[in-house]
């Protein structure tokens, strides 16, 4: 089911010989003439020739624009439009700002370009009384770093011209329609990506490791929320070896059908989470469906990159520096090295991530904390100076990455990707924590520990944590103190529960929820003048609490009775009158009378955590 045919258009471009630099704007523009290392030429304003390429790089002059009425190309529209900013100051023109409708020759040179073409080193001209144009500063383009599993991924985005190299990428994808359709990148909330690395041995570098002709598990898992004020990120990494239910699935067939492939209670064969990808014919979107009915967690969107992926993505992005506490001499990886740190890529990179009898106890959980300290290690390295300024890094991570990935369709194209980053792109690595899901051996097996099962003890807290989008890492002063500012309403005097009156509506909790809490704030808490309304008008994902400013006291009480957030207060504008009732509207976040809405403030002890900020030694 791939989304896009693999095309032959610009198959055997090199993007590191493509691109060059333009001084004059602090762009990347695209270079078509294959003349790789060589300057570009000063534009002289002479008409441009039947080729389409501009007389001074040679560059393909477009993104993909029809052409002018002449028959020549238009320019790249970020030149277009400095250019014609320019030609309206000189008074040279007054025709069209994007430099239509009228040939090369006709344009009138603006004294920038009489300066270079001088070849003297003077500055433009400049009229009397006008101010000179300040030169762009070349700022760090805008991509998107992300990494997890066993894949990073990267795309640039806001370059000027390169259609056809932009379309190339968009070949690259592959894509599977896992049911969520083509909905946009979420802005306005909390989102949840699933990342996978699949261990199959089929396809180009997947080859060579054993199981052969196997299609692959969920091998290696991360459930990637980030949060609804984009300023911090949650990896939870998901052991392939826990013993979890499988629910039922749909899948999409190649003709445009679909089918639902029975899932596996736990109760019945002790399925591993792995099992959900490959087996039985099972997509990510199963997968997908696992994570939700595991975390409570809804996954918006899932990234999957098999064995070569780390392969060519470490060798494009120069290497991951990675450091060991012990010589390592794994058989069954190759990995080979001594104590210390180390620049790792390709194979190497490759058998590092999977070399699991070398580290810890020689079990799935500590390879799973060397594969957070090498994604950490990534991380930083994509967003290092020598990375991000570098057009061969870039471009080369940029085919690299689309070819490695599989996505779904919801976010299967370059364009679609770039929305993504633009979501993710301020987030700072110290922001950015790996956990592990907290787990226990499977007390079903002995001695044999070939399995694990979830520590509900550890992990319900942690869920509520995500669910709640509550950051377990430093985040910026200004978002702690927005959060802070929230949390006054919380605080001050609380009435008394034989005063306070409450509406309850079901907005999205289990069947009963009203009901349930009717009689948990009447016999539990003291509170009589509670209302049942039923279900709400609509459904809702968070729970609240609308007062108004004369009743504060009995939101207060409420907020406290219930562990509600400072955010789900919603306080009116006008005051109450007469026995007027507050309007309590169970969300989705609900899970029972008694159970605080808000999840706790800090990840519970024991849970295993990675800083992606920090450098540590793998032993």
């Amino acid at each position: 089911m791939d989304a896009h045919s693999r095309g032959q258009a610009g198959d055997d471009i090199d993007p590191a010989d493509q691109w060059v630099l333009n001084p004059q704007t602090g762009n990347y523009e695209l270079r078509l003439d294959h003349s790789a290392g060589q300057p570009a030429a000063p534009r002289t304003g002479a008409p441009r020739g039947d080729s389409g390429r501009s007389p001074r790089t040679g560059a393909d002059t477009d993104s993909g624009n029809e052409s002018d009425a002449d028959g020549s190309v238009p320019r790249s529209r970020s030149e277009s439009r400095s250019e014609s900013r320019s030609e309206s100051r000189q008074g040279s023109r007054s025709g069209s700002r994007s430099g239509r409708g009228g040939s090369g020759a006709e344009r009138a040179e603006v004294p920038a370009q009489r300066s270079r073409r001088a070849g003297k080193g003077q500055p433009p001209e400049t009229a009397a009384g006008r101010r000179k144009r300040k030169a762009k500063k070349s700022g760090k383009k805008k991509v998107l770093l992300w990494t997890g599993g066993t894949l990073a991924f990267l795309l640039v985005a806001g370059s000027a011209g390169g259609y056809l190299y932009y379309e190339h990428l968009n070949n690259n994808i592959t894509a599977f329609d896992v049911g969520t359709g083509d909905k946009a990148v979420a802005n306005d909330r909390a989102m949840n990506i699933l990342i996978i690395g699949t261990d199959k041995r089929t396809g180009k570098g997947n080859e060579g490791y054993g199981d052969a002709g196997s299609v692959g598990h969920a091998d290696t898992n991360f459930l990637l929320h980030i949060s609804k004020d984009r300023t911090n990120a949650t990896a939870l990494s998901i052991p392939r070896d826990l013993v979890t239910g499988i629910p039922d699935c749909e899948t999409r067939q190649p003709d445009g059908s679909s089918t639902v492939i029975p899932g596996t209670p736990q109760s019945d064969f002790n399925p591993r989470f792995n099992q959900s990808l490959g087996q039985d014919d099972r997509d990510p979107g199963c997968t997908m469906a696992t994570v939700k009915e595991l975390t409570g967690l809804t996954v918006d969107h899932f990234l999957m990159a098999d064995f070569n992926a780390v392969k060519t993505l470490t060798t494009a992005v120069g290497g991951v520096d990675i450091c060991l506490a012990k010589d390592v001499h794994d058989k069954d990886s190759h990995l080979n090295l001594p104590a210390g740190e180390h620049n790792v890529q390709g194979e190497q990179a490759l058998a590092f991530v999977r070399t699991r009898h070398s580290f810890g106890n020689e079990g799935d959980l500590d390879r799973i904390k060397v594969q957070q300290q090498f994604l950490a290690s990534l991380m930083r390295k994509m967003q290092s100076k020598g990375t991000l300024t570098s057009p061969s890094k870039v471009f080369s991570l940029a085919e690299a990455a689309t070819k490695a990935l599989t996505v779904d369709s919801g976010i299967g194209t370059v364009g679609k990707l770039q929305d993504l980053a633009m979501e993710l792109k301020d987030i700072n690595p110290k922001n950015i924590s790996f956990l592990t899901l907290p787990v226990v051996d499977n007390p079903a097996e002995g001695t044999n520990h070939a399995t694990v099962v979830i520590n509900e003890a550890q992990a319900k807290p942690l869920f509520a944590m995500l669910q709640n989008d509550t950051s377990l890492t430093e985040v910026k002063k200004k978002e702690a103190a927005a959060k802070d500012a929230q949390n006054d309403a919380l605080k001050g005097p609380k009435a008394a529960a034989a005063d306070v009156r409450i509406d309850v509506y079901n907005g999205g909790g289990p069947a009963g929820s009203a009901q349930e809490t009717l009689a948990w704030l009447q016999n539990d808490k003291g509170a009589p003048k509670t209302t049942n309304k039923g279900n709400a008008p609509a459904n809702v994902d968070k729970t609240t609490l609308e007062y108004a400013p004369n009743q504060a006291d009995q939101a207060r009480a409420v907020a406290d009775w219930m562990g509600l957030p400072g955010s789900a207060l919603k306080k009116g504008t006008e005051d109450a009158e007469g026995l007027e009732a507050m309007t309590l509207t169970l969300g989705k976040d609900f899970k029972g009378a008694g159970v605080p809405i808000t999840g706790p403030a800090k990840a519970p002890e024991g849970v295993q955590k990675v800083e992606a900020d920090k450098q540590v030694c793998a032993k």
